[in-house]
């Protein structure tokens, strides 16, 4: 039947659900419903899809670690140079080391073995490589789930409700 997106009181991602846990909300009138697929669990009660909390539920901030999975998982398993998808891909740091750049969110980006050779301890602007985005840091954890069930085609209809995705 698959997940449900679970919306804050302010339209803002709060998590991913079961649909079972939603209708249970919804049925407590906790939430409700924004979305829904075409199945029905009943007579007049379709499966929802996306689901919006009543009252507003304070999240505190938690950081997303830098980490090599985690930079990958931005960039989409790509390289940054040439659009090449595959296991093979390394980190690149846009301002090199050698220059002062540091590991940030900002200056590490997916490339082939290839674009990172070639690339060697340049800028993009001296070594005439653009990049296809810009870096930056992710919104929350739950941005790497959402973007994956966008981009799977899965779930189109929780593209409305997300940022920068």
């Amino acid at each position: 039947m698959g997940k449900v997106l679970v919306l804050n009181a302010s339209y803002e991602p709060l998590n991913i659900t079961t649909w079972r846990r939603a209708v249970v909300l919804l049925l407590k009138g906790k939430a409700e419903q924004l979305e829904y697929q075409k199945a029905e669990l009943r007579t007049r009660f379709p499966i929802p899809t996306v689901i919006r909390l009543r009252y507003y539920v304070r999240v505190p901030y938690k950081e997303i670690p830098l980490t090599r999975r985690n930079i990958l998982e931005r960039d989409n398993h790509t390289c940054q140079y040439c659009y090449y998808k595959g296991d093979s891909l390394t980190l690149d740091h846009v301002n090199p080391r050698s220059r002062g750049g540091g590991d940030s969110w900002e200056n590490l980006v997916a490339a082939c073995v290839r674009c990172n050779v070639k690339k060697g301890s340049r800028t993009p602007d001296e070594a005439s490589m653009p990049l296809l985005s810009k870096p930056r840091r992710p919104y929350s954890s739950l941005y790497f789930e959402i973007a994956r069930s966008i981009r799977s085609g899965h779930h189109q209809e929780w593209q409305k409700y997300t940022i920068g995705i």
